[in-house]
Parts: C-alpha cells; structure tokens; sequence
C-alpha cells in the first residue's frame, strides 16, 4: 500500500474525534448563549368576541309591520337565531338607523333554552340600542296603552351618528315566552308622541306562527285590542293615513307634473 495512503488511514479516527469535539462545543456555546439572555414576554392573547346569534338568509317574514304612508321608507326585515339555545329574533326597521328621518325599530324575540328569564327592561334598552349610543334611558312615570297591553317605556338621547330623541318600549310575556321592545327615534329635540308609537305598534300583524298556536293566539287578542289609531270601529272608521307616524313624508316636496 502506497505509505501517503497508509498515514490518511491511520489518523482518520483522530480526525472524526476531533471534529466530533468540535461540533459538541459549539452546540454548548449556543445552549449557554440562549440561557444567558433573558426569556422575552410572551404577548396577551385578546379573545376575539363571537356573537351567538347568527342571520338567517333570505329570512322569510313571520310579522308584518304595514304602514301605507311610510311606503317609500326604507324597509327590512332580518331574523336571528341563537346559535346555542335556538332563539329567534325577528327585526323590523322602517328608515335609516343613522339619519334625520324618522326610524322605528321592532324586535320580537322569542327565546330558547339561552336564558331563563328575560333582561331587565332599562338594561335590554342600553344594550340593545348601543348602536345608537343611548345616553342615560330614563323611565317613563306610567306605562303606554297598546293593544299588546301596557308597554314599558323610555325617553333617550342618541348619541353616536346622527343626534336623536328616541322613545324605547319594552313589553314581556310569560306564555308564550315572547319579548316585544324596540325604540322610535326622530332628529330635533323633541320625543315622538307616545299616542303616535301606540299607534305604529297598532299595524305589528302576526303573518305566521310556525309551530307556536300560543303566539297565535297572543296575536288574535291584540287585534281584539286594536284602536285603530284612536278609532275603534274597523268597519265604519278604518285605520287613517296617521301622518305624525311620517313626519318626513309631510315635508317631502311633491314631485312637478310633466306637461301634458
């Protein structure tokens, strides 16, 4: 065997030895780099706010709210469903949540198995209306006749988007389990008549039950109850165009006639 092969052969072993020593010493010069500098402060995790409730698309319509002299108002329905208890929400809203016009806002919430009892009314105002920055709702003296009985009642002032005075209703029933609440808001400084929310709430027809014959029949005594905006004979006097319900719609310019 060729001697210069013969010398490689032998210190092989030494050389591997060697490098091996040196790869160890430089793993435990990183170790000890890493355990020498301070560990650094692991960020707050902020847990991101689900909503339990989930919007039904293309929601088909259970209540109607029927205002003629509102019909060029902008109109929406949507319903909500508690992702857990199985609760349904359905909303309607006549005009803009954020403008100068008049805006009605009707909530019937017909809960599962998500709560036991109802919110308090003043508490159910501030949270449902947070949109709208509800500034201190305070409590009327007495409650407002309806035919869904007496309504609770709330004076407030928006105070997020647009300013407003808004009246707040709450009305609760215990068989069946329904809630009735929402608010009427108008620009300027003065609240909307509370004779004039009776009177909106007086349209709030049922369109159907579904499988609750309860709700149906909570439905058919309020429309033994109906006024009729103050007029209580549907046959000889039918509902009127109540036109303080629109206020907008009065002062809106009529249309110029084209030429014939």
């Amino acid at each position: 065997m060729h001697p210069a092969l013969h010398s490689w052969r032998d210190e092989l072993p030494s050389r591997v030895r060697l490098l091996a020593y040196l790869c160890a010493i430089a793993l435990l010069s990183i170790a000890a780099a890493r355990l020498s500098q301070s560990p650094k402060p692991i960020a707050a995790i902020t847990p991101v706010h689900e909503s339990k409730w989930i919007e039904i698309d293309r929601p088909f319509p259970a209540f109607a709210l029927s205002i003629p002299e509102a019909a060029e108002v902008p109109a929406t329905y949507a319903i909500r469903r508690h992702a857990d208890g199985g609760g349904r929400k359905d909303i309607l809203e006549l005009g803009d949540s954020d403008g100068t016009a008049p805006y009605l806002h009707v909530e019937i919430y017909r809960p599962g198995t998500e709560i036991r009892t109802f919110a308090d009314p003043q508490a159910l105002v501030v949270d449902d209306a947070a949109a709208l920055g509800p500034d201190e709702p305070k409590r009327a003296e007495q409650d407002l006749a309806s035919k869904f009985g007496p309504l609770t009642i709330f004076f407030f002032t928006a105070t997020k988007g647009t300013p407003r005075q808004c009246l707040a209703y709450v009305r609760t029933f215990d068989d069946p389990r329904l809630q009735l609440s929402g608010w009427f808001c108008q620009s300027g400084t003065e609240f909307i008549q509370q004779s004039t929310l009776a009177c909106a709430l007086d349209r709030l027809t049922l369109l159907a039950a579904g499988s609750d014959p309860k709700v149906g029949a909570l439905f058919a005594q309020a429309e033994r109850n109906r006024t009729f905006c103050g007029q209580r004979d549907p046959i000889l006097a039918a509902t009127p165009k109540y036109h303080l319900l629109w206020k907008a719609l009065a002062s809106r310019p009529k249309p110029r006639r084209i030429g014939r």
